[in-house]
């Protein structure tokens, strides 16, 4: 199972969703770490730690950095990726809110490159919808769905470019999912040609707070 796990909770505060996920590294895509809605302004000792412990586990490390839907100062942004590596270790970064208009593709393009030559070996990039044709190109994985469980099964839709991509290269982050259809969700995302995804039975604000025991196949 290839999940991608942004599990935005301090260790310190559920250290048990952490333990979990330590435990289920093998299975995972990568693990978003974000310790402050980036790196923060200085190394987090328990971060550093569930870094290490992920990374002995198997895991890849991606570093959280929100671009602000293009808006942010790509300096700003290349910052935050060389503090990830120095003080996580980070392989490579989730890049959050990126855009999505055939206009903002020529930025996002110019962005990867960026960061790929700061060092990011894997670079992720979410839209969080399905963006237009060539933004799948750029990047390792492209999040073409967040939301919530029950838009993702009534009103989901899918381009017809994306059958070109193997799923391999295609995520869908799904909240507010029943646990006892977290193993549907994988399923589903599957059949709908991501072959990454990371259902969550959380909701809004913040429905990657905690890691669904079903996800990882883990009790509490």
């Amino acid at each position: 199972m290839n999940l991608l796990i942004p599990l935005y909770v301090h260790p310190a505060e559920d250290p048990g969703a952490w333990h979990r996920l330590i435990t289920a590294a093998t299975r995972t895509y990568g693990v978003v770490l974000n310790p402050a809605n980036g790196p923060g302004n200085g190394p987090d000792p328990a971060f550093t730690a569930a870094a290490e412990a992920l990374r002995t586990a198997g895991a890849r490390l991606l570093g959280y950095v929100d671009t602000d839907y293009g808006m942010r100062d790509s300096a700003e942004i290349a910052a935050d990726v060389r503090r990830h590596q120095e003080w996580y270790a980070a392989d490579g970064c989730f890049l959050d809110q990126v855009t999505a208009t055939p206009e903002g593709l020529s930025a996002c393009r110019r962005l990867v490159r960026t960061v790929r030559r700061l060092g990011a070996r894997t670079v992720v990039i979410n839209p969080g919808v399905h963006p237009a044709p060539g933004y799948a190109r750029l990047a390792d994985l492209t999040v073409t769905f967040e939301g919530h469980w029950s838009t993702y099964v009534s009103a989901f839709s899918r381009p017809a470019w994306t059958a070109r991509h193997p799923p391999e290269e295609l995520c869908h982050l799904v909240y507010g999912v029943p646990e006892a259809l977290v193993p549907l969700a994988v399923r589903t995302a599957h059949e709908r040609g991501a072959a990454v995804c990371g259902p969550v039975t959380g909701q809004p604000p913040n429905p990657w707070a905690e890691l669904t025991p079903a996800l990882t196949g883990t009790e509490r």
